[in-house]
């Protein structure tokens, strides 16, 4: 078994539907991950040990899914050099999902958390496998056939709209 790159940790078992996004684009990139529960305040020093461990063991970047007051990436992200990149969770006892995305988003100067979209796991997955990319040929390789593929896909679209309606943008 090949040496996680990516932790994948998230506050709770119930952002699992979400955090499992990420997951998903990891394997579909063939980056060794690992995925477990680590919580910032039910088990803050489970928290400080698996942050201050990261690195040592392999990882090359974080991705820190919490909910509600969502401290748990920019706790990790306080206790390591590794890129930490959060996913708010809209969670149930959430403000509509806003209070996460701020608490993760709001950084202070000094301890920077990349931050992506509310529930948007997919898109922390896809921040880190670029982010390896930059140091693993075959993952950029992917990563550019990956877009390549959107792109396509989305012409696809538009010649498809352009032949029902055919006064449409011709480039």
């Amino acid at each position: 078994m090949a040496t996680a790159l990516v932790g994948i940790i998230m506050g709770s078992d119930s952002d699992l539907p979400v955090m499992q996004a990420a997951a998903d684009i990891l394997q579909q990139f063939s980056i060794p991950f690992e995925l477990t529960v680590v919580s910032a305040h039910r088990t803050p020093q489970r928290m400080a040990d698996y942050a201050g461990s990261a690195a040592s063991r392999g990882l090359k970047v974080i991705i820190a899914g919490a909910g509600g007051a969502a401290h748990l990436p920019g706790m990790v992200a306080s206790m390591t050099t590794l890129p930490v990149i959060g996913v708010p969770v809209k969670s149930s006892n959430s403000i509509d999902g806003w209070d996460s995305v701020l608490s993760i988003l709001q950084m202070p100067n000094g301890v920077p958390v990349a931050t992506v979209a509310l529930n948007a796991a997919k898109n922390a997955g896809l921040l880190a496998a670029q982010i390896i990319g930059t140091a693993d040929a075959k993952v950029a390789e992917a990563m550019a056939a990956y877009k390549q593929q959107m792109q396509d896909e989305v012409i696809a679209k538009a010649d498809k709209l352009k032949g029902q309606w055919p006064n449409g943008f011709d480039d």
